[in-house]
This record gives C-alpha cells, structure tokens and sequence, in this order.
C-alpha cells in the first residue's frame, strides 16, 4: 500500500466521515443539533477514556529508562510548543488572546488518527516500534492543555500566581485525563478488562457521534465567520508540524528510540489534535471559537501529514537511525 493509499483509506474513516458530514449539514443549515448537556458528556468520556487507556499502557509496560526519557521529552514538547505556536500566532494572524491560546493547544497536543496513520505506515514497511508509544501519545496530550490555559489566562492573573496554578491543576478538563491517566496507572491490566466494552469498545461510536458535533461547529463558524480564516492562518497549519516535528527530531538521539519510535515521536510531535483537546477547550476556553483550531487541525494539518507529512518524518527517522 502506497503511502497515498494510506492517506485515501485513513480520509475515508467513518470518524472523519462523521465530521464532514456535519460540517456539511451545518453549512447546508440543518437544524441538527447535539444538545450542550449530551456534547459535554461526550467531551468527558473522551478524556476519560484516552487517560485511562494510557495509564494503563504505562503499567502493562513498566517504566524503563527509555520509557521515561521519551515521556520526559513528550512532555516538554507538549508544554513548549503551544509558547512557539502562540507567538507565531499573535505575530502573523491577529487572533485574540483566547482564540491563538486555543489554536496553540491543538498543535502542542497529538492527533490519534495520526498516530494511527504513521503506525499503519511502519506496519506495512516492516519496522517496528516501541508499544509503549501510545502511553507517551496520552502524556502529551495534558500539558499543551495547562500551557493553553497560562497562556489565555496569564494576562489577566498578573499578581494571583498561586491563584492561577490552582485554577490550571483543578480545570476540570485536565482533572479528567490527568485523573484517568493516574487511575490506569494503579489498576492495570485488572481496569483495563474490567473497563474495555465501556472505554474501548464503545470509543469508536461516542468518537464518531463527538465528530458530528464537531463537524456541526466547524461548519457553523465556516459558515458565519470564514472571514477569520485566512491565508496567513493556513500556512501556519502548515508550517507549524514542521516545527514541532523537527523540534522531536533534535531530542530524539538523546532517548534511545528504534527507528520506528523516532517516526512515531516525530508525527506526535507534527500532528494537531482534534479529539481531546477541542473537547477540553470546550470546557475550558470556552469563549474561544471551536471552529478556527478545528479548520486548521482537521482541514489543513491533518491531510498535510497524512499525504506528505508521515512519509517525511519516516524517512528523517531512516537518516538517523543509520
């Protein structure tokens, strides 16, 4: 299979699917709707379920060395890409506060069908990669989170420090992944069978019907606010993976990765999320618009990574691993 052939089959998911037809729907102006109370709902048993399952993955695993070093570095970049993300932002584009801090989120987080994506690709190339990088996918998704937060909020705290941390730490957005993550931790594999049909098994389904939502967002700020996404906003979703997968380039020598967990380490570090991370900032931020991070995570950064992006990042990967 063809590195276009996985971008067709990965494009024509029925979680993407779900998406445009919403957006469509929204555009055509359906009166289709997801209540606010259901959506919420839905936005916590995503983060619910994406922790836990990490956590889980970090106790069936162990914590290695190797483990750590790339938790560590996930992390940090996770925390730190969101500063980059959101001065370019305000820099180049003019957004509001609340509305570059939302944006830089989504590009310090990771994208889920991305990791699927590069991990399918390696699959059918024959190179393998570290299991636990899933674990590492679940870490970085929190700290772009609290750095978003600082960063929406932190001008408007000047002098209430200890106010500001305690309001991060206690979000409830953040409560809930950091909180399952932990929770996955103590009960392992014991949690993960006893939660599989609830957390795994019925993820697929709230995740299409949380993109259906999403796509009805999107397409509502499309629709009412297109002039808010411009030329200069595009290139950033372009431009931005680049940054943050070269950035994962330069640490990746430093933890001891194979050549597959360099490529999966890159794409998180180049992918946008469009899971957990609209979910938390609808809780969170909610005066930022949904459909501006959506546009450029979904409809630009995604297709970007799927067609050229993970072939990049595969053979960067190749380079420096011999």
């Amino acid at each position: 299979m063809s590195f276009f052939d996985l971008a067709g089959q990965n494009i024509l998911s029925p979680m993407v699917l779900f998406f445009v037809l919403g957006a469509a729907l929204s555009l055509a102006r359906s009166d289709l709707s997801i209540p606010g109370s259901v959506a919420k709902l839905l936005s916590l048993y995503l983060m619910m379920s994406i922790g836990f399952r990490g956590g889980g993955e970090v106790a069936h695993h162990g914590l290695s060395a190797t483990l750590a070093a790339t938790l560590a570095a996930g992390v940090m970049l996770s925390f730190a890409i969101p500063f980059v993300a959101f001065a370019l932002l305000r820099a180049a584009t003019g957004l509001s506060v609340p509305d570059a801090a939302s944006v830089a989120a989504h590009y310090g987080s990771i994208s889920a069908v991305t990791l699927v994506a590069v991990t399918s690709a390696l699959g059918q190339l024959g190179i393998p990669f570290e299991g636990y990088m899933i674990a590492v996918a679940a870490a970085m998704e929190t700290p772009a989170i609290l750095s978003a937060l600082f960063l929406a909020r932190g001008g408007q705290a000047q002098g209430r420090g200890s106010e500001l941390v305690r309001e991060i730490l206690l979000n409830g957005a953040v409560v809930m992944l950091l909180g399952s993550f932990l929770i996955g931790i103590v009960t392992g594999d014991r949690g993960q069978v006893l939660l599989k049909p609830f957390l795994v098994d019925a993820f697929p389904g709230f995740l299409c019907l949380f993109l259906l939502d999403m796509g009805l967002v999107a397409g509502r700020g499309l629709r009412d606010e297109r002039r808010l996404l411009s030329f200069r906003l595009a290139v950033f979703a372009v431009v931005m993976p680049l940054i943050g997968g070269t950035c994962a380039a330069l640490l990746a020598p430093w933890i001891g990765l194979s050549v597959g967990g360099i490529a999966v380490f890159i794409t998180l570090a180049a992918s946008a999320s469009y899971i957990a991370v609209p979910a938390a900032m609808r809780l969170a931020l909610p005066q930022a618009r949904a459909a501006i991070p959506l546009a450029l995570s979904l409809g630009v950064t995604f297709p970007f990574n799927l067609l050229l992006g993970i072939p990049l990042y595969i053979s960067v990967a190749r380079a420096m691993g011999g």
